[in-house]
C-alpha cells in the first residue's frame, strides 16, 4: 500500500485536475449555447434557400458555372476541425474521413490531376503538414472570428477555383450538429451543384414537402438562378462552420463533464486509500506502544 505522502499528493494533483476539467466545462457550456443558438437560427434561413433553389433550379438549361460537371482531374477537400483540442473524439473522427478520402483520390486520380486540401483548424492543420505530396491551404483563423463575411470570402474563394476550372469537384468534411452528446461525421460534396437537391428534413425541422412551388419570376428565371446559387453556397458553408463551432463545445462540454465525474470517482477511492494507510500507520503506532510497555513490564 502506498504510504501518505504519496497518497497526498495524488489527492492534491487530482483535485486539481478537477478544479480545471469542472471550470473548462462551464467554459465550454457558455460557448456551447451560443454556438448552439447560431446554427438553430441559421438552418432554418439556410434550408429555406435551399427548398427555394430546389423549386426553380429543376436541373434544365438554366444553370450556373457551379453546375458544371466535369472529369474529375483537380479535387478540393476541406477539412474543418478545431483549433483547440480537449473534445473527445471530435478531431480524431473528421481526420480520419479526410485521410481516408485523400488515400481513394490518390488511388484514382489520373496521373496529371492534382488533389488540394483546404485545413480550418489547427488540429487537421498539424498533420496534414507532414505530408509532402499535398497541396495544402490552412486558413484557421476564421475559427477565432466566424463571422458569415470571413466565412463568405473563404467560400468566394473556393466557387471562384471552381468556375475557372482550378477544381472539377469539392467536398467538405465537418462534425454535422445534432446534440451535445451527438455529432454525426459527415463529408458533403459542395461543388459542383446538384440541380433540385432540398435539405433534409434535419436541417429543416419538419417534414419533407410535397410537390414543387409555382413562381412568378422577375426579372427571369436564369437571372434568379444565377444570382441565388452563390448565396446558397455562401450560406451552405456558412452553416458548415456553424455546425462544426457547436459540435465542438459540445463535445469539448461532454468530455470535461466525464472527466470531472472521473476525478470525482478517483478521489473517492484515493481518499479511502488513504484513510486506510492511515488507519495501518495508528494500528502499527499502538501495537509498537503496547509491545514497548509490555516488554517494560517484563
Amino acid at each position: 500500500m502506498a504510504n501518505l505522502k504519496e497518497v497526498r499528493t495524488r489527492i492534491a494533483s487530482v483535485s486539481s485536475t478537477q478544479q480545471i476539467t469542472s471550470a473548462m466545462k462551464m467554459v465550454s457550456a457558455a460557448k456551447f449555447r451560443r454556438a448552439q443558438n447560431a446554427i438553430l437560427g441559421m438552418r432554418p434561413y439556410a434550408a429555406q434557400l435551399a427548398e427555394i433553389v430546389a423549386d426553380i433550379d429543376t436541373g434544365g438549361e438554366v444553370l450556373t458555372p457551379f453546375h458544371a460537371v466535369r472529369p474529375v482531374r483537380n479535387v478540393l477537400i476541406v477539412v474543418v476541425t478545431s483549433n483547440k483540442g480537449l473534445c473527445g473524439a471530435f478531431n480524431s473522427n473528421v481526420i480520419k474521413q479526410a485521410q481516408s478520402r485523400i488515400d481513394h483520390f490518390r488511388a484514382t486520380l489520373p496521373s496529371d490531376g492534382t488533389l488540394h486540401v483546404l485545413s480550418i483548424g489547427k488540429k487537421s492543420s498539424e498533420l496534414l503538414m507532414r505530408q509532402k505530396d499535398l497541396q495544402l491551404t490552412v486558413s484557421d483563423e476564421v475559427l477565432d472570428n466566424p463571422t458569415f463575411d470571413a466565412i463568405a470570402h473563404l467560400s468566394d474563394g473556393i466557387m471562384a477555383d471552381f468556375a475557372d476550372k482550378r477544381v472539377d469537384h469539392v467536398e467538405v468534411i465537418y462534425n454535422e450538429f445534432k446534440n451535445s452528446l451527438t455529432q454525426v461525421l459527415s463529408t458533403e460534396q459542395f461543388l459542383p451543384v446538384v440541380p433540385g437537391r432540398k435539405a433534409s428534413p434535419e436541417h429543416r425541422g419538419d417534414a419533407p414537402a410535397k410537390g414543387r412551388n409555382d413562381y412568378i419570376y422577375e426579372p427571369s428565371q436564369e437571372e434568379i438562378v444565377r444570382s441565388i446559387v452563390p448565396l446558397t453556397l455562401r450560406s451552405t458553408f456558412y452553416r458548415i462552420i456553424l455546425d462544426s463551432l457547436a459540435s465542438e463545445h459540445g463535445a469539448r462540454m461532454t468530455a470535461m463533464q466525464k472527466a470531472t465525474d472521473n476525478a470525482t470517482e478517483l478521489l473517492k477511492d484515493l481518499r479511502l486509500s488513504y484513510n486506510k494507510a492511515r488507519q495501518a500507520a495508528i494500528t502499527n503506532e499502538i501495537i509498537e506502544i503496547v509491545s514497548g510497555s509490555e516488554a517494560l513490564k517484563g
